[in-house]
């Protein structure tokens, strides 16, 4: 895909861009692989859990498959398709033995191109799927599982992939997108390849129209509330929150504090993720 800018005929135009939607070789979804999305709206029993979400356009899920379990069945392209659930492109697979599935498209995967998921060892090619134990080192892969079985879990977003940097005793060691190197058992699956539509994230949305059609509702400064509303509320004209560290709008510290629980998995994490905003691959 590439990135379509507009001429600027409006204040939200002048700064707004939008996918050309070059890649996509079929319009209408495969109907028995779709089901009516209900929404929440970030609510729970009515009470809102998420914020700033609500309304959007309606859409219907498409149920992608991240397990592959269809193994040593070859299967060709059918069509490259838009998801209006996730920013990657998905690819209509039409299996030897008729069944149809979708996948999340990697970079370079097009209609007629055949692909294959093992056990064994196979051809390494684009889309191909096999164990971690069975992908030369250095191979970018996506889409991998953490436990054997379960499907794929990390490295699904537009653009991102990992790279299989060893594998050793009964774990591979890969580098994902965010910096992190892990350990995941070996036996794990893993699509070679990039996932597909990189450049999404220059998309530029413009305007708040656009915002509120994807379900996304304004954001709002906890100063310029009232104290009721927020911790940071209240006070007379401009002055500071008057707290020695920011908080969230149920009082828990903001900026900085580590959320992340302390699970069984760190023991698996070589290195951290790289602090700060990482965009992309590696």
């Amino acid at each position: 895909m590439s990135v379509k800018r507009y001429k600027p005929t409006t204040a939200g135009r002048r700064i707004s861009s939008v996918d050309d939607f070059s890649d996509i070789t079929k319009t209408t979804p495969e109907k028995k692989l779709t089901i009516k999305r209900k929404k929440f709206s970030g609510r729970t029993n009515g009470k809102i859990t998420v914020r700033h979400r609500g309304g959007g356009a309606r859409q219907r899920i498409r149920l992608v498959d991240f397990k592959c379990d269809k193994f040593d069945v070859p299967a060709i392209v059918a069509s490259i398709e838009y998801d209006p659930n996730r920013g990657a492109r998905l690819a209509l697979l039409h299996y030897a033995d008729g069944e149809k599935r979708y996948i999340v498209a990697p970079i370079g995967l097009g209609v007629g191109n055949t692909v294959i998921s093992s056990l064994q060892k196979g051809e390494i090619q684009t889309g191909n799927r096999f164990k971690l134990e069975h992908i030369p080192i250095g191979m970018e892969i996506y889409n991998i599982e953490l436990k054997p079985g379960k499907g794929g879990q990390i490295v699904r977003g537009a653009g991102t992939f990992a790279q299989l940097m060893a594998v050793e005793g009964s774990y591979a060691t890969i580098r994902l997108p965010s910096g992190e190197v892990r350990m995941v058992p070996k036996h794990c699956m893993a699509t070679l390849g990039h996932v597909s539509n990189p450049d999404r994230r220059l998309i530029r949305w413009g305007k708040a129209g656009r915002m509120r059609h994807r379900g996304w509702r304004p954001t709002v400064r906890g100063k310029a509330m009232n104290p009721v509303d927020h911790p940071h509320g209240g006070g007379e004209g401009r002055n500071s929150i008057g707290l020695k560290r920011p908080k969230t709008p149920t009082g828990k510290p903001a900026l900085g504090v580590k959320t992340r629980k302390k699970q069984a998995s760190t023991k698996l994490i070589i290195q951290r993720r790289k602090r700060g905003r990482f965009i992309g691959g590696n």
